[in-house]
């Protein structure tokens, strides 16, 4: 671990070819889908804050866009087609170096299931989302702005950072 030549910060270095290995965020990419005013929710299956709800969202992958991993997400986790829609939040999670980003989705139809990496799936109204069984800040951060623009008839983007793991 060392500042290479011309950089600021450390990192790994091949003491044997000088390859620099960089350690950099990784991006976490979901949606908000609805239908008829209802929210698609997803139960995890996984660790991570497993049996807690979360949107559909994951890791993207190389060679796809940031609403085609949102898209994708949606169909592994939901069984849901979805349509993407405008930029919800950016929500850069400093601690786990990531960076989640949500955009606002329609359901093209109103199947949905649970994907492997969920327990079960509900389209909730908004009076019924569960807010403290939500998996993660980002999540609940997202559905805040997602039903306050709503009300307000606008799709703003909104931004925060969080410093810490949850308790």
């Amino acid at each position: 671990m060392r500042i290479p030549p011309g950089d600021h910060l450390p990192r790994y270095v091949c003491d044997a070819c000088g390859t620099i290995h960089y350690q950099n965020p990784r991006l976490i990419v979901g949606c908000v889908p609805e239908h008829e005013g209802r929210i698609l929710l997803c139960r995890r299956a996984i660790e991570p804050r497993l049996g807690f709800w979360t949107v559909p969202a994951g890791f993207m992958e190389n060679g796809e866009t940031l609403q085609q991993a949102a898209a994708r997400e949606s169909h592994e986790e939901a069984l849901a087609e979805v349509e993407i829609g405008s930029l919800l939040s950016i929500v850069h999670v400093l601690h786990a170096h990531q960076v989640h980003v949500f955009f606002r989705a329609a359901l093209r139809k109103p199947g949905h299931g649970a994907g492997a990496e969920s327990l079960e799936t509900a389209l909730v109204h908004p009076g019924d989302i569960p807010w403290a069984d939500l998996a993660f800040p980002s999540t609940e951060f997202t559905l805040r702005r997602y039903l306050e623009d709503r009300a307000a008839g606008r799709e703003l983007h909104h931004f925060a950072s969080l410093q810490r793991r949850l308790g």
